[in-house]
């Protein structure tokens, strides 16, 4: 007796056209395709300088081998205590001087920033927040290493591990994140007073 039974259909990869060509006979044209999309521009040009090049000598190295550009660092901008009294945008709700410096500065430079907050630990600087009283200075070291664990664990899903950050922050928001991230990260303010701090923050911000 006679089985019968339904074939899945076959899996028949996308094709991508790759060039066509005109019939030297006045036929239809034909389309050149392959199952895999062509490669990018800057690989094509790699590719034709070798196959042009009579000698392996011939071949520009670093035009063949063109590196990625660099990521642009991410700030992270210590939280402070002056704050407004209604909720709102975390890069308005810090008032202090020393914050209002640090944010013209990191926004002059173009590069993505976060803040350091000791109540929500990482925050986008758009994050709509009420204001609060909490700061690291008043947690005791447990509290402290707890809160350095949540940021770290918000910094790996939002920041990609190859990214250099540049802390803008007092060693109470630095220490607990420092083991991790010392090997990418630079403080340039260190050891400096916060007057210094607020004159660093003018210089550099009129040289950008």
């Amino acid at each position: 007796m006679a089985h019968h039974c339904i074939r899945e259909p076959r899996y028949i990869p996308p094709v991508h056209v790759i060039g066509k060509q005109p019939d030297l006979f006045g036929g239809p044209t034909i389309s050149h395709a392959t199952e895999r999309k062509p490669v990018g521009a800057m690989a094509l040009r790699a590719i034709t300088k070798w196959a042009i090049a009579p000698w392996l000598g011939d071949v520009d190295r670093d035009a063949v081998l063109e590196e990625a550009p660099a990521p642009l660092p991410v700030y992270l901008v210590a939280c402070v205590a002056a704050k407004l009294d209604h909720a709102a945008e975390a890069r308005d709700l810090y008032i202090s001087p020393w914050f209002r410096k640090a944010r013209a500065y990191v926004e002059r430079t173009g590069s993505p920033w976060l803040i350091l907050s000791a109540k929500h630990g990482l925050i986008a600087p758009g994050a709509v927040i009420e204001p609060y009283d909490a700061t690291l200075g008043a947690m005791g070291a447990p509290a402290r290493r707890v809160w350095g664990a949540r940021v770290l664990d918000e910094l790996a899903r939002v920041v990609d591990v190859a990214t250099p950050l540049i802390v803008l922050a007092g060693r109470s928001y630095r220490d607990p994140l420092w083991p991790s991230i010392a090997a990418r990260a630079t403080a340039p303010m260190e050891g400096l007073g916060i007057g210094e701090q607020l004159a660093w923050l003018s210089r550099v911000t009129a040289n950008i």
